[in-house]
């Protein structure tokens, strides 16, 4: 496997699954970015970290927009992942990750980028204290 690769099991598609994360995950902003995150015990064959990314028709009405945000979204999440993964390790989780895009306007990859490393760092330092 690639190591920037994003494989179909590391995606989060289970109803039962993103059921219990919304109802038992606890939630981090950085906006325009939100994170719901379920930490729970590893299972051996499982991935690190599954993840969903939400883009609401509410903030942003036209479909071209929504995949536009979704794709940023996505391409963070690949090249930033790093920073979860040796906390997962260390405590032996695994991590549920649900992105909700909060803002009524597009936003530039930087800005996504550094959104996103700031709630990884914080589920990472969440991942340890449990």
């Amino acid at each position: 496997m690639k190591p920037l690769a994003l494989p179909k099991n590391q995606r989060l598609c289970s109803s039962k699954a993103i059921d219990a994360l919304f109802s038992k995950g606890h939630s981090a902003i950085a906006y325009p970015l939100r994170a719901v995150y379920h930490l729970q015990p590893a299972n051996p064959g499982e991935p690190q970290a599954r993840f969903m990314i939400t883009v609401p028709k509410k903030k942003i009405r036209h479909a071209v927009g929504r995949v536009l945000m979704r794709r940023r979204i996505r391409e963070a999440y690949r090249l930033n992942r790093h920073r979860l993964f040796p906390a997962l390790e260390a405590s032996g989780k695994t991590a549920d990750i649900a992105l909700v895009y909060l803002s009524n306007q597009p936003a530039d990859f930087a800005t996504i980028s550094t959104c996103l490393c700031q709630l990884l760092d914080k589920m990472a330092n969440d991942a340890q204290r449990s």
